[in-house]
């Protein structure tokens, strides 16, 4: 244990505190020591216990207050948390569809390119049979002119 010595109110309090947390305690005494002489300033000399009782007060007072907003700020945060989380959810979700409909379409897209070769070479047959079959009708048209 650490011993340090405090000024508060003009006066010196010899204080106890864990060793390491000196400069600690003689920050929060000063703190503690400001608020006080404020208060002297404002009220006047109402009596030291008066004085002292009012500035706790008013610290406890700053600190119900800055737990009230952590507390408020903690309950935004976890809101928040739990929108995020359903937005990733309906982010994944869509995600999920927009890659079906892809397949979806990438399959469909498949079949009519297999369709589109199919019909090709079923025009390309028909197009050598109808180009042969006029040839066949040439030849013999041009044989028959001959013969007479």
């Amino acid at each position: 244990m650490a011993n340090v010595n405090i000024k508060f109110n003009g006066k010196d309090y010899l204080l106890s505190c864990d060793d390491g947390q000196e400069e600690r305690l003689k920050e929060l005494a000063n703190f503690l020591d400001n608020r006080f002489k404020s208060l002297q300033n404002t009220l006047g000399n109402i009596g030291e216990n008066k004085l002292l009782l009012i500035s706790v007060i008013q610290i406890i007072d700053d600190f119900f207050d800055l737990k009230n907003k952590v507390n408020s700020t903690k309950t935004d945060f976890e809101n928040l948390s739990k929108k995020f989380k359903e937005l990733k959810s309906l982010a994944i979700n869509y995600k999920d569809d927009k890659e079906k409909e892809i397949s979806a379409i990438t399959e469909d897209l498949n079949k009519l390119k297999k369709s589109l070769d199919t019909n090709k070479l079923a025009y390309e047959q028909f197009l050598d049979y109808t180009t042969q079959s006029i040839q066949e009708f040439i030849d013999k048209t041009e044989g028959q002119d001959k013969v007479q």
